[in-house]
């Protein structure tokens, strides 16, 4: 008796399994998709691609604090500090992050960089599409991530496979 009751489920499971196989197939049309919204809909608390702020002066809020490298836990951000002079004013402060690269190879997105920055020079922003097949291109470097004057994000650099022809201060890969 258990060998028919066995095959009668097999049958049921097929009889699903070719009923589905000629329904035509619903495919969401990503970023594009149906609704309202349209497209993706991001949490409020979503933790996307790093961005560095500027001040209401125009002026680069990193002071190269290093304290966002300190702690994450991954070491994915490499930072090397610069003077600021009279005559070229980067930041507001005494020094300036010259360099600033985060290898998202490495990050994990944890938002520990975002809460130890004293000055909220560091943020997460909205945009998530980072993926990409040539591990170099995704260290991203602070012209990168710098947000441009008028609180509009840099654009995104061109994943186009070419290796990045600038130092970053990590391993290659």
């Amino acid at each position: 008796m258990s060998i028919v009751r066995n095959i009668a489920g097999i049958a049921k499971g097929m009889s699903i399994t070719l009923g589905e196989m000629f329904k035509p197939t619903t495919v969401e049309n990503y970023p594009d998709g149906p609704g309202p919204m349209r497209g993706a809909q991001i949490e409020e608390r979503f933790r996307g691609r790093h961005e560095l702020q500027r001040d209401e002066n125009g002026l680069e809020k990193c002071v190269a604090c290093f304290l966002c490298a300190a702690a994450c836990p991954s070491n994915c951000i490499y930072i090397e500090a610069a003077e600021n002079t009279a005559e070229i004013r980067i930041s507001s402060a005494e020094r300036y992050a010259k360099v600033y690269n985060i290898d998202y190879n490495r990050c994990i997105f944890c938002g520990y960089c975002v809460e130890a920055c004293p000055t909220d020079a560091i943020t997460h922003g909205r945009n998530f599409e980072l993926a990409s097949l040539n591990a170099t291109s995704l260290v991203m470097r602070k012209e990168d991530m710098l947000v441009q004057i008028g609180g509009v994000s840099a654009p995104i650099p061109e994943l186009s496979g070419k290796a990045n022809s600038h130092s970053t201060g990590l391993p290659e890969y």
